[in-house]
């Protein structure tokens, strides 16, 4: 690909490039580690951070597909790092939370994803940092507002 190509100037292909960039690096760590893959960690993580969630919850908070949030439910599970109990509020759906063994090793990574993220973005300066976190959510819910205009049948397409 030329330096100047529409695709290399295209932001969400350079977006997916660094985002992929950016999970693999971090997925090697975790999976050598720890033997979590990128989705399992991504589920662990959310968990660690806000406690039990049904799957329909997990699906909305990392933005991964279905099938991959109740695989790495599944693996979680099968490690005995995750358990579903009954979800009171709704009889139809389970919850899912961290056991002991879980929360201990999302504290064992916490530390290496802090790191990690600390290393990869060693050159930005603080304010540098601050706009980029600021423009990346501002792209995320402008992307969430079009998926909904669609969905609602803006842009005149149903």
């Amino acid at each position: 690909m030329q330096p100047n190509s529409p695709l290399s100037n295209f932001l969400p292909y350079q977006l997916s490039l660094a985002s992929n960039a950016v999970s693999g690096r971090i997925a090697i760590e975790y999976r050598q580690r720890f033997g979590l893959t990128i989705p399992e960690w991504r589920v662990m993580a959310v968990l660690g951070d806000v406690g039990a969630l049904t799957q329909r919850d997990l699906t909305r908070r990392t933005i991964m597909d279905k099938v991959a949030v109740n695989r790495a439910c599944k693996g979680l599970e099968d490690r005995d790092l995750a358990v579903r109990t009954p979800n009171e509020a709704d009889g139809r759906s389970h919850l899912l939370d961290l056991t002991e063994a879980g929360r201990e090793m999302h504290g064992q990574i916490m530390p290496l994803a802090m790191e990690m993220e600390r290393r990869l973005f060693e050159g930005f300066s603080a304010n540098e940092l601050d706009l980029f976190r600021k423009l990346l959510d501002r792209a995320r819910h402008q992307a969430e507002e079009i998926g909904d205009l669609e969905l609602g049948g803006g842009f005149g397409m149903g």
